[in-house]
């Protein structure tokens, strides 16, 4: 009996009206007249019920007919064409006449006369004007009770089923405003046995939900019955704002590189072939160039004024010490624009406006890059690279572990190792390894490297070590989700989305 009491005292004032209706009736529609509650309300109260195991619901969908503004009117005032027929005797009456006795709109005039001429209930003359005459078969139709019209007496919303009249139904149905069927669902409610014991029980007069100012100014509230406060009620889950997971990883990696110092470099989506490869001494014939890896767009850029030192460091290397790729550099070639194919173009960027004064300096970015690739579960066309650079004098090989090491021990990998590797612009050229702690295995993760001389000195004006690293971000964040398919950091999922545990590293 104590756990009865405990349930009903936790009962919210809807709870308490419609428990009672529950013993007379299972149908929605009867408990919201029996108890003048909205149906809002009344749907509210049974599914709190239903969370305390008071009662189950079961919902089907049924089609229903509805009666709309016309079908009211005409049920009221009977059929516009039954009214026009009823109007008219043996002789031949003007339109007006009959628009007047018949009290219908010109437009609803118009629409009887061709309903009721195509079943041959009236006769049409044109003398002295337009004249209507009601037919034999029309006087016997005016005294019959139609079928439509027995229809239309029918309580609305009916029940759309096999006992339905179809006939009329699809009759009303082609005009306007008077009949449409609609798909509703149809909510029933049936008492548990605990649901019998508790609607059983005298569940008291008024149980205030609400503490209210009122109550408190004037002490009304020591005289009230106060409902207990359930803490066990099942509620619906509540999904707060959040941030998309990438960003997550992505600031976080942010914070990693300007904690160590460095500064963010931004840049244009759009660049000229000259700052994302000239500039970085890949050759013009070098197949990444080619269609089928980059996407090029209709435009030509404007050059910066050194673009010459570059066209010769091509050509022959100018005073860079090497002999260049030996090939005539093509102006038109360097002019094109592209949606920039890695980050890399900004590091190029940064060098052309630093000096001897500003060194040494240490800068990143995290930024999209585009290529034109088939989209698989390891390839994307667009996605977030992570590139960094490091101009020192004193820079060598064990600065570039130490930092990628930092970074990578700050992303959850412990061991990093470095492997020889080949890229156009840098020399040495590494790829860059994580030991996986889970799988137990070495993953690649990236490309690494000191800047050749050829991308250096004519960027710079004067030789300089610079470390540069560019990673896949997509890699290197996916494991933390346990996401195996890239695309699936990206796939506007609302359940992803809401399920997908926090960044916290």
């Amino acid at each position: 009996m104590d756990d009865l009491n405990n349930i009903i005292a936790k009962l919210h004032p809807l709870e308490r009206q419609v428990l009672p209706a529950l013993k007379e009736t299972s149908n929605v529609y009867t408990i919201c007249k029996k108890t003048k509650l909205a149906d809002v309300e009344v749907m509210r109260a049974l599914q709190w019920l239903e969370n305390k195991a008071i009662l189950t619901t079961q919902t089907q969908k049924k089609k229903v007919i509805i009666l709309e503004k016309n079908g009211i009117l005409y049920k009221r005032e009977g059929l516009p064409e039954k009214r026009f027929l009823k109007a008219l005797d043996d002789t031949f009456k003007g339109l007006n006449v009959i628009i007047k006795k018949a009290r219908l709109s010109k437009e609803e005039a118009n629409a009887c006369i061709g309903l009721l001429k195509k079943k041959n209930l009236i006769e049409m003359s044109q003398d002295n004007g337009l004249t209507v005459k009601i037919t034999e078969d029309g006087k016997k139709m005016a005294h019959q009770e139609w079928p439509e019209e027995q229809f239309l007496l029918h309580a609305f919303p009916k029940e759309y089923d096999d006992n339905t009249d179809q006939n009329s139904v699809e009759e009303l149905k082609k005009r306007r405003e008077i009949i449409s069927v609609q798909e509703e669902k149809i909510v029933t409610a049936t008492l548990t046995p605990l649901g019998i014991k508790i609607a059983e029980q005298d569940l008291g007069g008024e149980v205030i939900n609400r503490l209210t100012p009122a109550m408190l100014r004037t002490g009304t509230w020591k005289e009230k019955t106060f409902r207990a406060y359930d803490v066990e009620i099942n509620v619906p889950k509540i999904f707060h704002g959040k941030k998309h997971f990438d960003n997550e990883a992505l600031e976080y990696i942010k914070r990693i590189w300007l904690d160590l110092g460095f500064k963010e470099m931004t840049g244009n989506y759009v660049q000229s072939a000259f700052w994302d490869l000239d500039a970085l001494f890949v050759p013009q014939d070098h197949p990444a160039r080619e269609m089928q890896d980059t996407f090029y767009l209709d435009g030509k850029a404007k050059l910066p004024p050194f673009w010459k030192k570059i066209k010769e460091v091509h050509e022959n290397g100018a005073d860079t010490g090497s002999t260049g790729w030996k090939y005539s550099f093509s102006e038109a070639e360097t002019q094109q624009l592209l949606l920039r194919t890695h980050t890399t173009v900004l590091s190029a960027q940064t060098l052309s406006t630093l000096k001897k004064e500003d060194l040494p300096a240490k800068f990143f970015s995290v930024g999209r890059v585009f290529r034109n690739e088939a989209l698989d579960w390891k390839h994307l066309f667009e996605f977030y690279q992570v590139e960094g650079i490091v101009v020192d004098p004193n820079a060598n090989l064990k600065h570039l572990k130490g930092y990628l090491t930092q970074f990578y021990k700050k992303m959850g990998y412990t061991a990093v190792r470095m492997r020889p590797a080949h890229f156009p612009y840098t020399e040495p050229s590494l790829e860059v390894d994580v030991f996986h702690p889970i799988k137990k295995q070495w993953i690649e993760l990236g490309g690494a490297g000191i800047f050749r001389p050829e991308v250096v000195k004519p960027l710079l004006g004067f030789e300089c070590p610079v470390l540069a690293w560019g990673q896949g971000m997509g890699r290197i964040i996916g494991e933390y989700w346990k996401i195996a398919d890239i695309r699936d950091l990206y796939k506007n999922d609302v359940k992803q989305l809401r399920e997908m545990k926090l960044w916290l590293k």
